[in-house]
């Protein structure tokens, strides 16, 4: 025999459920709920008959929900005997009222106000991911809605995100609830912005999180072979040397050779905004990264910065030279739409690569001696 008190408790922990939460407050096919009760058995009957009576009047008073009641035939009782054999719940409202829990019902009451507030595609996501939200102001959560709803890919354009003026945040807005708008923008763009970051994924100035890794390919341009430096100071601060070849990945710098007056910025990824440093102007520039769709939607992205850039192993003759033997899935492709600002040999590779099974050649996995030599051609084509 189950008490109210019994299965109070457990409804309680379904609560605790992520799946069961979302299952039950967005899809109406969910309900009813029936838990069973559990009937007295007839050495109860005998034996604990106090107890019986107790069970069966604490069942007498339950008034949410509907308890089904059945007569049974004990041997030591003259007449059928009513016990209570199911609780029925038919709402998500009976369900947290039947939990009896404070805790619960605050929770419960503040998704009612929130839900109605947002964008259906967020519903899910405040109903499993209730952390994100509980113990947050309720109008900042309804104001990320709104925020994420007008937020695009480099929508920043190498603006800081506390210079984003958007559906009437303050400065410290996007500090104060990161982790709720990349969650949201993760809803609307595939993951997207978890996978990059956000200031990458927004094109915003990366405002001292970033470091980049500069090499010195020289090896007299600097005092030390290698450097860290804040993407953000690149802005102001000049890099010596006559060439700059920036790579994608911080882990190809063993494929690197040495270059006259050339330096190696490593790691920027889609923290793109630093290229557009007046510094630049009258350096020979390269580009090396993945070949894949997020490789050319980067370097689109740096080619707009930098147009006359020039593109290293990134082309369709690399890629089927080595699909077989290194290429592999690309698990989450840049957007479909080709960015404008590619070639039209790589736009035709960019849909390929959205296209095929294997997509993906990460750069560390070409031979060193192929990186080499088309970074040494480079070099000294730009003298």
């Amino acid at each position: 025999m189950k008490s109210p008190a019994d299965l109070a408790s457990r409804l309680a922990r379904q609560w605790q459920n992520a799946d069961l939460r979302e299952q039950r407050l967005l899809y109406p096919g969910s309900w009813p709920v029936t838990l069973p009760v559990g009937k007295p058995s007839g050495g109860d009957v005998r034996n604990r008959l106090e107890q019986v009576r107790a069970h069966l009047e604490q069942w007498r008073h339950v008034d949410t929900g509907r308890v089904h009641w059945q007569p049974v035939r004990f041997q030591s009782a003259a007449e059928p005997i009513s016990v209570p054999v199911s609780w029925e719940l038919n709402s998500p409202s009976e369900w947290v009222e039947a939990t009896n829990d404070p805790e619960v019902r605050r929770e419960y009451q503040i998704l009612g106000r929130l839900v109605p507030e947002l964008d259906p595609r967020f519903h899910s996501l405040v109903i499993r991911r209730r952390s994100l939200v509980m113990d947050r102001p309720e109008t900042e959560v309804i104001r990320c809605g709104q925020l994420a709803l007008q937020l695009t890919p480099d929508c920043a354009e190498g603006k800081p995100l506390r210079a984003l003026s958007l559906a009437g945040i303050d400065s410290k807005f996007f500090e104060r609830n990161r982790q709720l708008i990349t969650h949201m923008l993760d809803v609307l763009f595939e993951g997207r912005a978890s996978q990059t970051g956000l200031e990458a994924f927004l094109g915003a100035e990366d405002e001292g999180h970033h470091w980049l890794l500069v090499a010195d390919l020289d090896g007299s341009l600097l005092p030390f072979s290698q450097l860290r430096v804040r993407a953000r100071d690149l802005q102001s601060s000049p890099l010596p040397g006559q060439r700059l070849l920036l790579v994608e990945n911080e882990r190809c710098l063993h494929q690197l050779p040495n270059a006259p007056g050339t330096l190696a910025v490593l790691g920027s990824g889609l923290n793109l905004s630093w290229l557009g440093a007046g510094w630049l102007v009258g350096k020979s520039i390269a580009y090396w990264g993945d070949l894949d769709t997020w490789g050319l939607y980067m370097l689109a992205r740096a080619r707009e910065l930098q147009p006359k850039l020039t593109q290293l192993l990134m082309d369709r003759s690399t890629f089927d030279q080595f699909e077989e033997s290194s290429a592999v899935h690309e698990p989450e492709p840049a957007p479909a739409e080709i960015p404008e600002a590619l070639t039209p040999a790589e736009a035709a590779l960019y849909s390929h690569l959205n296209d095929a099974e294997r997509g993906r050649l990460e750069q560390e996995f070409l031979p060193a001696e192929t990186a080499q030599q088309a970074i040494n051609a480079w070099a000294e084509s730009s003298r």
